[in-house]
Formats: structure tokens, C-alpha cells, sequence
């Protein structure tokens, strides 16, 4: 599952962007795409909302292949990595990939944070009401959470791949 944020510029353009772009190349079939939610921002400086959104692809590229093609996709829409949890143009993070584990010093999965973070988690329960995260059900993952943040975009769909 690969979450999508957007808080600077053209932000539903550039999520639409995000998505025509991973799925260029070969190696992701794509499955599902989130709503869109509008989202206050988590921790770092004073910034305006982001846009979310989620993917949901099938792939049998291995996960540093696939932090590439994220970030590849990051760099291709302006992403400038100034400071930590700034604002962004475009941020592509791997949550889950199958049921893959590793936690080295470019890529932690499942995502170290996930179960914490509605603009994930609320996303991802409606485009896949099944999901789950380290065994455990998303949507029993958001029963804990806040989600007075994410507020649906229901005037903003973002388009499967040509």
C-alpha cells in the first residue's frame, strides 16, 4: 500500500500526477485508489493542509525497488527534503508490502508509524475495507484514533492510470 500527500502547489494535480506516475513503468499492477481527504498537517513547522490519498498495488518488485520508483516519483513533482515533516510538494511513503518486514536505515515496513496516523489509515480502510497492518485490522487500527482531521474531498476523485 503506498500513501500519497500533497500541501504545496497544485496538490490534487500533483496526487493525480503521483498516481499516472508509479504505474508508468512496469512492475506495479494497480488495484485501487483511495478518496481524497483533506488533512491537517502532523507535527512539524506552521503549514497549510495536505491532500491525501492511498494506492493499493500488486507487484513483484522488491521494496528497495519500489522506495525507488517512490522516490524517483517524489524528485520527478519537486520534492524538496529540507527539513523533517515540512512542507511538500509531493510525498510517496511505502506502508505495506505484503507481508514483507525489514527495518534498516532507508526503509522500515510495515511503516514505523502507520497504525497511528488517521490520514493513513481512513484513506486506506475505504479503498480496501479488508486491509489489515502487522495482523491487525485497519479499521480496528482508526477505532482508537482521531479522525476529526480528515475530512472527505468528495469534489476532488483521482483517476486510476491510462
Amino acid at each position: 500500500m503506498i500513501a500519497l500527500g500533497s500541501n504545496l502547489g497544485d496538490r490534487f494535480g500533483t496526487l493525480q500526477g503521483a498516481v499516472d506516475a508509479l504505474f508508468d513503468t512496469p512492475g506495479l499492477t494497480f488495484v485501487a485508489v483511495s478518496p481524497v481527504f483533506e488533512t491537517d498537517p502532523v507535527g512539524g513547522p506552521e503549514q497549510g493542509p495536505y491532500l491525501n490519498a492511498v494506492v493499493i498495488a500488486e507487484s513483484g518488485l522488491e521494496p528497495r525497488a519500489l522506495l525507488d520508483r517512490a522516490q524517483g516519483v517524489e524528485n520527478a513533482f519537486g520534492r524538496v527534503r529540507a527539513e523533517r515533516w515540512g512542507p511538500r510538494t509531493l510525498d510517496v511513503d511505502l506502508i505495506a508490502v505484503g507481508d514483507v518486514v525489514m527495518d534498516d536505515p532507508d526503509l522500515t515496513l510495515p511503516h514505523p508509524r502507520a497504525h497511528e496516523r488517521a490520514f493513513v489509515l481512513v484513506p486506506w480502510a475505504e479503498a480496501d475495507p479488508d486491509a489489515s497492518l502487522s495482523g491487525r485490522k485497519v479499521a480496528d487500527l482508526l477505532a482508537g484514533l482521531d479522525r476529526s482531521s480528515v475530512r472527505p474531498r468528495a469534489d476532488l476523485t483521482l483517476l486510476g492510470p491510462a
